[in-house]
């Protein structure tokens, strides 16, 4: 059997060259966070690791916190321990550790913004990284505006020499307003094309691998349509619960902490047109026609479209859990869902009368994100009178995580002296396939990020329409009591099996 390497991947083939980013310093504010722990600064030993670096390459993390290069480096090889990909390596990791220092700053101190260009430009001759520079906000939301400010008026947004980049975690605002009230603060300082909103599931192979399998593909691309495709699922899964979050998820919620974000850029890139070509503007012109086109749910209809509840106490993995309102940092009374099912429509050509279901939820039977693609019946089945009167129609299950893969499911004759027809499925597994462990999200995107590519990331527009379809099933909510519930351990609130019809049924992967 002939291993396939990463840089062989046919399904990064077309997608994107793998090349070395320029020479560059990665200011990472909420250096010593949580997330830069667990995914940033691995994600970047794992890039320098597999060669993808430039050699001039550093890194300077920042907190409110005083430490020093020396300190900086060994919490962040504690880090790297616990966090790679790939491993500790102590040659490659001795290399990677001399690019990392740090500075204290704090980001509402105006003065910290001239103590950081100090120290960059003693990196930057140090480590012999030239001008460009990237800003990573690994911080919280509110920290954003001040941040932005502070790098504007220190002048280290300007591109005079090399280029200044700024990425941003999510939330993009936690609606409408916020969003563009933010885009437009960031954007007094940085254009758009030195904006990097992130969103890791776009970071994420499989689901990159939809604009593959549609569109490389000359068999799928015909029926991908309203003629074809009865109806669309798209899941997330989680059997966690809020852990000790509750306090934040209070004021987030399942519609805007997966809907908003995750699950329609993931629509978007389902039902979006074929690009003409395979650059960022191209392919986010086209996800944003499909964002366009989503219905907007109103108040009459949000009873028929829209089911939302919280999980109750019940019992996953063997274990009882409590409920969401017996949660450490959850009000008793609290009105947050914790689970929402969406019956949602596209009004385009294409997709006209094919309803998209989306479903997310925490503590639920399994953990699973998937794209279901049903489609209609074929339109006469000889075989009716055989045993075979409840075939099902055939299925397209794409799995983003876990157990990566592809499953078509199909009618085949059972061996047998009968004329007996049953479903089997077909299957693709990227483990088994490409015999590699696929990059993790963020090597993806910050990889991205310092070539200078916009593919993976939400354009302006694209968050706000996103907002305003979500906005219009928050407003609908808005003073309503009414909330559902299910068991922890299940397939969600049995309201939502009201939202489908014709014999339609939710998967339960």
């Amino acid at each position: 059997m002939v291993s396939t390497t990463l840089a062989e991947n046919p399904l990064r083939e077309g997608l994107r060259t793998w090349r070395t980013p320029q020479p560059g310093t990665v200011v990472v504010f909420g250096g010593t966070g949580d997330l830069a722990q667990r995914k940033i600064i691995p994600a970047l030993y794992d890039l320098s690791v597999r060669g993808l670096l430039p050699a001039r390459f550093a890194v300077i993390g920042t907190s409110r916190r005083p430490e020093s290069d020396a300190g900086y480096r060994e919490q962040m090889l504690a880090a790297v321990e616990k966090n790679s990909r790939l491993g500790l390596n102590h040659e490659i990791w001795d290399s990677f550790a001399a690019s990392l220092f740090y500075q204290q700053a704090d980001p509402s101190d105006a003065n910290g913004y001239a103590e950081l260009c100090t120290k960059l430009a003693e990196v930057q001759e140090q480590a012999a990284t030239g001008p460009n520079k990237m800003f990573y906000l690994a911080v919280p939301p509110a920290a954003f505006f001040e941040i932005a400010e502070g790098l504007g008026q220190a002048g280290l947004a300007r591109q005079d020499e090399g280029w200044s980049r700024i990425v941003i975690e999510k939330p993009f605002g936690y609606d409408t307003v916020s969003s563009e009230q933010l885009n437009a603060h960031i954007s007094r300082h940085f254009a758009e094309e030195q904006i990097y909103r992130i969103d890791h599931y776009l970071g994420k192979e499989t689901v990159q691998n939809i604009l593959v399998f549609r569109f490389a593909n000359g068999i799928f691309e015909p029926l991908w349509n309203n003629r074809y495709i009865d109806y669309v699922e798209l899941s997330v899964a989680e059997t966690l619960g809020v852990e000790s979050r509750g306090a934040y998820y209070e004021g987030a919620g399942a519609l805007r902490d997966i809907v908003q974000n995750h699950l329609l850029q993931v629509l978007s890139l389902v039902a979006m047109e074929a690009p003409a070509s395979f650059d960022a503007e191209t392919i986010r012109d086209e996800k944003v026609k499909v964002l366009r086109s989503l219905r907007r749910i109103a108040p009459d209809e949000i009873g028929s479209r829209v089911v939302r509840a919280q999980y109750a106490e019940g019992d996953v993995g063997g274990r009882r859990v409590p409920g969401y309102r017996q949660e450490d940092g959850v009000a008793p009374d609290s009105m947050t869902e914790t689970s929402v099912a969406i019956k949602a429509s596209i009004d385009n050509w294409r997709w006209a009368g094919t309803p998209f279901f989306i479903r997310t939820g925490k503590r639920m039977a399994r953990r699973v994100t998937e794209v279901a693609i049903h489609f209609k019946p074929a339109p006469h089945i000889p075989f009716a009178g055989m045993d075979n009167d409840d075939l099902p129609p055939n299925l397209l299950a794409m799995r983003i995580q876990p157990d990566e893969g592809i499953t078509l499911r199909v009618g085949s004759k059972v061996p047998s002296p009968t004329l007996q027809v049953r479903p089997v499925n077909l299957q693709f597994l990227y483990d088994s396939s490409f015999l590699v462990d696929p990059p993790e999200a963020y090597e993806t995107l910050l990889l991205d990020a310092m070539l200078g590519d916009h593919t993976l990331f939400p354009r302006a527009d694209e968050v706000q329409y996103a907002w305003r379809f979500v906005d219009s099933i928050r407003e609908s909510w808005r003073g309503s009591g009414l909330m559902d519930s299910y068991p922890a351990g299940t397939w969600g609130p049995v309201e939502a099996d009201g939202l489908m019809l014709d014999g339609r049924l939710w998967r339960e992967p």
